[in-house]
C-alpha cells in the first residue's frame, strides 16, 4: 500500500496541473436589463419563483409561462381576467380567516401580505400563496400590482386534513367535543345579541357496551357509523351534530324553544335509534336517552347551557332509559337522590330491606289467577319505600343487577315452593344478568336448592337480550327449556320486536306492552288493531297473550274483544306482599273481580302544590289539586265566576291560559287555551317559558329562569283592588281580600 501512495504522489509532483485565471467579475447592474430580464425567466423556467401583475383595473396583465404550464392553461385564458376571479379566498368555514378578505385588500390598493388563495378555473383544485405591492406613477395615481406566487397546494391539503382531524371525529365524520364546544359559544354570544334561542340536546345510547362486549369492538365501532347517520336524517338541517366521545352525541338546534317541536324531536331520535341495525350479517338493539336544555331559558353560555342537558341526560337514564327529559332546577334534588340511592342500594340484600310482590295475571274468560309476576320492592329503614324505577337503573349503571337478579330469582323459588302447584310464578331477567356466562348454572341452582317445580316458574326476558349473538342466545333458550321453566316475552312491541325471535326462539307468552292497551278503548289511536294483530300472531304460533296494564273495566271489554287470553293489572289487583298472596291461596279466593273506573280518561296527576293564578293585574296564591293536558283544579279562591279569564302561574317562567269552567266554593276547574305537553317524566309542562329576554327588557340582568320567572318580568304587581277573596289552604284557614 506504501508502494501506491509513492507512486502516486511521485506521479503528482512530475505532472503539475495547470489552473485557469479567474474570469473577472461581472455584476449585475441596475440597468443592464438584458441580464436581470435573463435572471428573472431563469428563475421562472426552474420553477423557483412565479411572477404576475396587474393593470390599474385590477385585471391580470401578466402570469409566469411556467405558472400557467402548471395550470394547464393558455395565455388568454388568464391575461385580462379580473384578480379578484382568479384569486379565490378559502371558503372553509373553519379555516383561519382573520386576515382581511382579498377584495377589501384590492379595492383599498393596499399590500397584499402572504396569503392562500384557490385558483379559478382549473381541472384540480390549485391552491397559491400569493403577495404583492400596489405600483404608483409620480401624481400618486395607482397603476395596478406587481407580485409573486407559489404553489401550495400540497401543503394547504396536508393542513386541511390535519385541521378536519383536530375538529371532526375520524369514526362519524361529525364534529368533535372541540369544534361543538367552539360553535355553541360562537352561536350563543351571536344569539345573545340578538335575541334568539338555541336548544342544546345531549343523548348517549343505552346498551351499547353490551354489543362491544358481545360482538366486538369493531362492531361497535360500525355501530357508531350507523348512529350517525341516522342523526343526520332526523336532524337535517335544523342543526349541528357531534359526537363527544364513546357512545355520547351532543345536537345543536339554533332558533328552537318550543318544548312541543324538542320532545317531538327527542322522541322521533330515541324511536329511530331504537331500531335494529345489521352489523356484520348479525342484529344488535340498542337504545337511547336525551337531555334537553334550552338557551337563554335554562343557561347563558356554553358551560351553563351543557351542563342543565347534562343533568337532563342524567334523569333520563336515571328513570327508566329509553326517555327524554327537560332540564328544570329541581333535578338537582333528583341527583342527589340518586347518589343517596346508589350508596343505600349496595347494603339493602344484607339489611333485609328489599323484598318481592306479586301482581296477579288472570285468565282473561275466569279471571282465576294462573301466574302471579314478582316484582321488586325497597322499603328502605329511613326513607319507606323506594320506586323500582328509581333504583333498578341505579341498580344496572353500577353493576349490581346481577346479584339483585340472583337474589330475587331465589327468593321467589323458596316462595313459590309453598304455593299451589297451578299457580306459577314469573321472575324478570334484565338482559345484563341474561348475558353473564352463568345465568343457566344460577336458575338450574335456584331450582335445586328450593326443590320448586320448575314449572312454576317463568322467566320474563325482554327482546334487548337478542343484541349480540343470535345464535348463543338461542342455545340458552333450549337449555333453559331443558330445565322445564317456562319463557315469557315481556313488553313486546316497544321498538325490538321482529317476527324471527317468535320463530326461533320457544316462548310460552307474549306479554303486550302497556302502552298498547292504555286508551286502547278510545277512538283517536290504533292501539285494538295492534292488540289484535298480536294475539292472532302469538296463537298461530300456540302462545299465550297476557294484556298488560289493564286500568279500567272499557279498556278490560276491548282486550277480550281482540280475544287477549290473559290479563294484568291494577284493575285486578296490585303487587301485595307474599304474606297476603299465601293468605289468599289459603282461603282459596283464586279469583279476582275486577274493580275500578268504568271508562279510560286521559291522565290526570294528582298534585298538592301552591303554585300563582294571575287575574288583572294581580297575582294570587293558590294550590294546585290535580292537573291534566287540557285542564287543571285549584283551590284557594272564594266563589270566582264561570267563563273568568285567568293565568295559571305553573312556576319557571310556565304560564298558561285559561279559563275557569267549574266553581264551587273556593274549588274551580279551569281549562288551558292551549293543552300542556308531557315533559318527558311523568309530569306535564307549557310549549312556551316567559322568556329572559323579555326580564331583561324589564330591566332585569339577563339570567337564566328562577322559579319566579313572571314576578321578575311584572315587578310588584299592583293597581285596581283584588276581585277575589284569597283563602289560605290547610288547617285554620284563613281568608284576605
Amino acid at each position: 500500500m506504501a508502494g501506491l501512495f509513492s507512486k502516486l504522489t511521485k506521479s503528482a509532483e512530475e505532472e503539475p496541473v495547470e489552473v485557469p485565471e479567474p474570469a473577472p467579475l461581472a455584476p449585475i447592474r441596475a440597468g443592464d436589463l438584458e441580464r436581470r430580464i435573463e435572471l428573472l425567466d431563469s428563475l421562472e423556467d426552474a420553477g423557483l419563483g412565479w411572477f404576475w401583475a396587474s393593470d390599474s383595473k385590477g385585471r391580470l396583465i401578466y402570469l409566469s409561462a411556467a405558472a400557467r404550464v402548471r395550470l394547464g392553461l393558455e395565455e388568454a385564458d388568464v391575461v385580462g381576467k379580473p384578480l379578484a376571479e382568479l384569486f379565490q379566498p378559502d371558503d372553509d368555514p373553519n379555516a383561519d380567516n382573520t386576515a382581511r378578505p382579498l377584495k377589501f385588500v384590492l379595492a383599498a390598493h393596499n399590500s397584499i401580505n402572504p396569503m392562500t388563495v384557490r385558483i379559478s378555473g382549473t381541472e384540480r383544485e390549485t391552491w397559491w400563496e400569493i403577495a404583492a405591492k400596489p405600483q404608483f406613477d409620480e401624481n400618486d395615481h395607482f397603476l395596478g400590482y406587481r407580485g409573486n406566487a407559489k404553489d401550495v397546494s400540497a401543503t394547504h391539503e396536508s393542513r386541511r386534513d390535519a385541521e378536519k382531524l383536530s375538529r371532526y371525529d375520524s369514526l362519524t365524520g361529525l364534529a368533535n367535543r372541540y369544534l361543538m364546544t367552539k360553535q355553541l359559544t360562537s352561536t350563543l354570544t351571536v344569539f345573545k345579541t340578538a335575541k334568539r334561542s338555541v336548544a342544546l340536546m345531549m343523548l348517549d345510547l343505552d346498551r351499547f357496551k353490551q354489543v362491544n362486549d358481545t360482538m366486538g369492538h369493531p362492531a361497535g365501532d360500525e355501530l357508531l357509523k350507523q348512529v350517525a347517520a341516522r342523526l343526520k336524517r332526523i336532524v337535517g338541517d335544523k342543526g349541528e351534530i357531534g359526537r363527544l366521545g364513546g357512545d355520547e352525541f351532543q345536537v345543536m338546534l339554533p332558533d328552537m324553544d318550543d318544548r312541543g317541536d324538542l320532545g317531538d324531536l327527542g322522541q322521533r331520535v330515541i324511536q329511530m335509534l331504537s331500531q335494529p341495525y345489521s352489523i356484520n350479517g348479525m342484529r344488535a338493539v340498542i337504545g337511547s336517552s336525551v337531555g334537553i336544555a334550552v338557551a337563554p331559558y335554562d343557561g347563558i353560555d356554553a358551560d351553563e347551557l351543557v351542563k342543565a342537558a347534562d343533568l337532563a341526560l342524567y334523569s333520563a337514564k336515571g328513570e327508566g332509559r329509553g326517555q327524554y327529559r327537560f332540564y328544570s332546577s329541581d333535578l338537582k334534588e333528583g341527583v342527589k337522590h340518586r347518589h343517596q340511592i346508589e350508596e343505600d342500594l349496595r347494603d339493602a340484600i344484607a339489611k333485609s330491606e328489599l323484598q318481592m310482590h306479586y301482581q296477579p295475571i288472570v285468565d282473561a274468560t275466569t279471571h282465576r289467577v294462573e301466574c302471579m309476576e314478582a316484582l321488586m320492592r325497597w322499603e328502605h329503614t329511613e326513607r319507606g319505600m323506594i320506586s323500582p324505577a328509581d333504583f333498578i337503573p341505579v341498580a344496572e349503571d353500577v353493576g349490581i343487577i346481577r346479584e339483585l337478579g340472583e337474589w330475587a330469582l331465589n327468593e321467589v323459588c323458596h316462595q313459590v315452593k309453598s304455593w299451589p302447584e297451578t299457580v306459577r310464578a314469573a321472575v324478570n331477567v334484565s338482559a345484563v344478568q341474561f348475558a353473564s356466562d352463568d345465568f343457566v348454572k344460577i336458575v338450574r341452582h335456584a331450582l335445586q336448592n328450593s326443590q320448586v317445580n320448575p314449572g312454576q316458574i317463568e322467566l320474563e326476558i325482554t327482546e334487548s337480550v337478542f343484541v349480540g349473538d343470535l345464535d348463543r342466545t338461542l342455545r340458552l333458550f333450549r337449555e333453559l327449556k331443558d330445565l322445564g321453566v317456562k319463557l315469557a316475552l315481556d313488553d313486546f312491541g316497544t321498538g325490538y320486536s321482529s317476527l324471527s325471535y317468535l320463530r326461533d326462539a320457544p316462548f310460552d307468552k307474549i306479554k303486550i306492552d302497556q302502552s298498547f292497551v292504555r286508551g286502547c278503548s278510545a277512538d283517536d289511536n290504533n292501539n285494538a288493531a295492534i292488540i289484535a294483530a298480536i294475539v292472532s300472531l302469538a296463537g298461530a304460533l300456540g302462545m299465550e297473550t297476557v294484556a298488560e296494564g289493564v286500568e279500567n273495566k272499557d279498556e278490560l271489554t276491548m282486550v277480550k274483544k281482540q280475544g287477549a287470553s290473559h290479563l294484568q293489572g291494577i284493575l285486578f289487583s296490585r303487587a301485595v306482599p307474599p304474606k297476603d298472596v299465601l293468605e289468599r291461596f289459603e282461603r282459596g279466593e283464586f279469583e279476582y273481580e275486577p274493580k275500578g273506573p268504568d271508562r279510560y280518561r286521559p291522565d290526570r296527576r294528582t298534585e298538592f302544590r301552591r303554585i300563582g293564578l294571575i287575574h288583572d293585574d294581580h297575582r294570587y296564591k293558590v294550590v294546585l289539586r290535580n292537573l291534566s293536558k287540557t285542564g287543571a283544579k285549584i283551590e284557594g279562591l272564594l266563589d270566582v265566576p264561570v267563563g273568568t279569564q285567568v293565568v295559571i302561574d305553573l312556576g319557571g317562567g310556565q304560564l298558561a291560559v285559561a279559563t275557569v269552567r267549574r266553581s264551587e266554593g273556593i274549588s274551580q276547574g279551569v281549562e288551558f287555551e292551549t293543552p300542556l305537553i308531557t315533559d318527558g317524566a311523568e309530569g306535564l309542562c307549557t310549549r312556551h317559558r316567559v322568556s329572559p329576554y323579555q326580564i331583561e327588557a324589564a330591566g332585569r340582568p339577563l339570567a337564566k329562569l328562577d322559579n319566579d320567572a313572571y314576578a321578575a318580568l311584572a315587578g310588584n304587581l299592583k293597581g285596581s283592588a283584588k276581585a277575589f277573596i284569597e283563602v289560605e289552604i290547610g288547617s285554620g284557614a284563613k281568608a284576605s281580600a
